[in-house]
């Protein structure tokens, strides 16, 4: 089993063996604080604050294997396992100064204390404005990264986690994700179309799919040096470039419409993909006087 999978039971048991969902998410969240190693989990600003979308499939896949259940609200440990003793002692630890600072907070002292020491994490918030007093509310609104200026990035997700990767999305206040993969499907979770269009649409971020301008997995084969890449790309842009004009202009409005959209595919070194002289060409277009940045 995961590490990180025995962390959340371990939590779950040293509370009781049964936490309500959102109470699960807050207290993971900050049990991340309380780790003096590298947190398992991380998570991004949902709409009821801070939310692990890694710990909530892990849930999914406990409860399949009958090592929890989930009720309602509520997620319960049912297995007959002491995994507080498998884990590290310096998580034990930190689990049991997490639940001496807040085990015995209410809910809405739990949401409260979490967006006033962490407001990042309540600017999706659907209930900010109601537990937090006006100065605490503003510290939240201030929090919400702005920028005026109109920018078209590129991303590849390539070595980083989904939470990873929204937070920079949100960090660059990137208001639609274009995702320009031929083949919309990923090992790596998160990523796959249905899964990274919920995601992104939960945070307000707007996701569209254009796979006429991407590559075809039969032609991404043998890539094994940067020569390779050179001639993929020399291919690309002499015929599939030259084919979906319609495409990239449309791509060109969106920008326009939105002012700050990325381009999306996998790989993280920017050389090594296609999105960079899709990026390009769509410079070239008559009305192009914006920024173009790769992150």
């Amino acid at each position: 089993m995961y590490y990180r999978r025995k962390l959340l039971l371990g939590l779950l048991q040293a509370f009781d063996d049964d936490l309500e969902k959102i109470r699960l998410q807050k207290l993971l969240f900050l049990l991340t604080r309380f780790q003096k190693t590298e947190s398992s989990y991380e998570f991004v600003p949902y709409k009821y604050g801070c939310y692990s979308f890694q710990s909530a499939a892990d849930l999914g896949t406990l409860e399949k294997y009958n090592i929890i259940g989930q009720e309602g609200n509520h997620i319960r440990k049912i297995a007959d396992v002491d995994y507080l003793m498998q884990l590290k002692p310096t998580d034990r630890q930190a689990i049991k100064s997490l639940k001496t600072v807040y085990g015995l907070k209410t809910n809405e002292e739990l949401t409260r204390s979490t967006y006033i020491s962490h407001p990042y994490y309540a600017i999706n918030s659907l209930i900010a404005k109601d537990i937090l007093n006006a100065e605490q509310y503003q510290r939240v609104v201030e929090a919400r990264p702005k920028k005026q200026k109109t920018v078209l990035f590129t991303i590849g997700y390539e070595g980083i986690t989904l939470e990873a990767y929204l937070n920079k999305l949100i960090a660059n206040d990137i208001r639609l994700l274009c995702d320009v993969r031929n083949n919309p499907l990923s090992m790596k979770f998160g990523f796959s179309k249905n899964q990274l269009k919920s995601a992104c649409e939960s945070l307000g971020i707007i996701y569209e799919h254009l796979p006429e301008v991407g590559i075809q997995s039969a032609d991404r084969q043998e890539l094994n040096k940067q020569a390779d890449y050179d001639q993929l790309f020399k291919v690309y842009k002499a015929v599939t470039l030259t084919e979906t004009i319609d495409n990239q202009k449309t791509i060109l409005s969106l920008l326009q419409e939105h002012q700050r959209i990325a381009l999306t595919c996998f790989e993280a070194n920017i050389c090594q993909c296609h999105r960079k002289p899709l990026a390009e060409a769509i410079t070239q277009f008559e009305g192009w006087e914006y920024e173009l940045r790769h992150l």
